[in-house]
Parts: C-alpha cells; sequence; structure tokens
C-alpha cells in the first residue's frame, strides 16, 4: 500500500504487453463502452489507461486490481458509468486517469487529485478555446515563452488536471509538472495541499511503469 500521492506514465504497448494484463479485469460496464469504440488504437489507449488506474488503485488500497471496486459518477447528471473515477469503498482516496494517442497515465492521492498526459509533439489550440481554458496569466506567460506552442501545452496539462481534482482555489492545489522524455509525453498532477484529515501535505512522485507493471525500467527514463 502507498499512502501517499502518486502517478505513474507508461506507453499504451507498455500496458497492454504487461503479463496478467487484459480486459478480463474490467466491470462489464466498462466492457460496453470499450466495444462501442470502432478505432482499434483509441480502444487499446482506453483499456490501457483503465488497466493502469486499476494498477495505482490496487497500490493505493492493497487490494488486488480485480477486486478495487473502482467506479464512475457524473458530477453533472449524477449518472454512473462515466465523469470522475472514484472508489466508494475508500471515499478518501482520490483516483485519475488520461490517455492521449499511444500514452496513458494513472494517478492515486489520499484526496483529490487529477491527471493529465499529452504527447510533447501535440500543441493546444486554437487560441480562442485556449482562452476558455487556460487561466490569463498562465496563457499570457506561455505566449510571451521562446517556444509558445510546447509552454502553451505545458499550461494545458496543468489545467486540466486541476480540472479533473475537482477545480480547487488557487491556494488550495499543488500543481506538479514532468517530461518523461523517454516517452515524449509530458504530464501534469493536481493534488489537495490544504492540512486536514485526508489532504496531501507533499508533492505527488511520478512512478516508474515497472513499479506496477513489474520488469526493468529502461536507464533513460524520465
Amino acid at each position: 500500500m502507498t499512502p501517499g500521492a502518486f502517478a505513474v506514465v507508461a506507453t499504451t504497448r507498455e500496458v497492454l504487453d504487461a503479463p496478467g494484463l487484459g480486459p478480463h479485469l474490467l466491470a462489464p460496464w466498462e466492457l460496453r463502452r470499450l466495444a462501442a469504440i470502432r478505432v482499434p488504437a483509441r480502444a487499446d489507449d482506453v483499456l490501457a489507461a483503465r488497466l493502469l488506474l486499476r494498477l495505482c488503485a490496487a497500490r493505493a488500497t492493497g487490494r488486488p486490481p480485480a477486486a478495487t471496486g473502482l467506479a464512475q459518477r457524473c458530477p453533472d447528471c449524477g449518472r454512473s458509468g462515466h465523469g470522475r473515477p472514484h472508489l466508494p469503498a475508500h471515499p478518501g482516496l482520490g483516483v485519475s486517469v488520461s490517455h492521449a494517442d499511444g500514452l496513458v497515465a494513472a494517478a492515486a492521492a489520499p484526496g483529490p487529485v487529477g491527471v493529465d498526459v499529452e504527447p510533447v509533439a501535440r500543441r493546444p489550440g486554437p487560441l480562442p478555446v485556449l482562452r476558455r481554458v487556460l487561466p490569463g496569466p498562465d496563457l499570457h506567460e506561455a505566449l510571451a515563452a521562446p517556444d509558445p506552442g510546447l509552454a502553451l501545452l505545458r499550461a494545458w496539462v496543468r489545467a486540466e488536471a486541476r480540472f479533473k481534482a475537482g477545480r480547487p482555489p488557487p491556494e488550495d492545489v499543488l500543481l506538479k509538472e514532468w517530461t518523461d522524455h523517454r516517452r515524449a509525453a509530458v504530464v501534469a498532477v493536481a493534488t489537495a495541499t490544504e492540512a486536514g484529515a485526508g489532504a496531501v501535505t507533499a508533492g505527488p512522485v511520478l512512478l516508474p511503469p515497472s513499479a506496477l507493471l513489474g520488469g526493468p525500467e529502461p536507464a533513460a527514463g524520465p
């Protein structure tokens, strides 16, 4: 069991090639959603993300991956099967997941948490969308950077991670960002910072995929 906040980034292929992992670990509602995806590469990303999320939940709870009891509920409509993932049996534990073009990321923390991953070569936009999504200071700082495209991408993953954590006030959220050079990925994790029951008092750590998938981690890591 891991009590602190942590995140893991991997390629879709790393997860799907790991022994013992597969669709048999998913719940029936997850399998139905997976079967509805018509683009094979996207279906692989979703499957890998769901499996990595289960491994994170298992590490955080001490339960086997098949017994973590992962669920999803939409905060807007109140229906299950979509929206933010959560663990009904562990209400104080937060989990989050992300996937994008052959990359997957998952995170767990004792409190609200959000994770987002994007390929480092991606460039978000257009500008009207960025103005709606990014905080004004972050947008202006990114546009003034020597490489505005990369700076905007970093601001984007931070904003997405914060959104997934529930949009806490700026003073109550800790944002950490990494570049995984081996996997050409940018990842951000948002966790709660206020003191109190279940709150995160130290920043999240980025674990190598081998910590969950087994096997050695190549020397050229994040």
